[in-house]
């Protein structure tokens, strides 16, 4: 995502999805530790975030126990309006 500016992804959809992760210590299988990501994610189909699950899956030892996520877009349809003006100073 760091090839676009945030602005420019909320223009195009997306909004701020937020996913607390609760995993299995690899040593202590009985022990959860939590780990909280964050990052600009589509919804209701959360592609970055299904990819960052995935990458966890597979690359990581913590095996996970659960994900509880929330999602709220920051720019909606009817908040952004383009105005058209000009103030003159002096």
């Amino acid at each position: 995502m760091s090839d676009h500016s945030e602005l420019d992804l909320m223009l195009r959809g997306y909004g701020l999805t937020t996913a607390k992760i609760l995993y299995h210590f690899p040593d202590h299988p009985h022990l959860l530790q939590s780990y909280i990501w964050q990052d600009y994610d589509i919804a209701p189909t959360f592609p970055v975030l299904i990819r960052f699950i995935e990458f966890w899956k597979t690359k990581l030892d913590g095996p996970l126990h659960s994900v509880t996520y929330t999602h709220h877009k920051l720019i909606a349809p009817n908040e952004w309006r383009k105005v058209d003006g000009e103030f003159l100073v002096h």
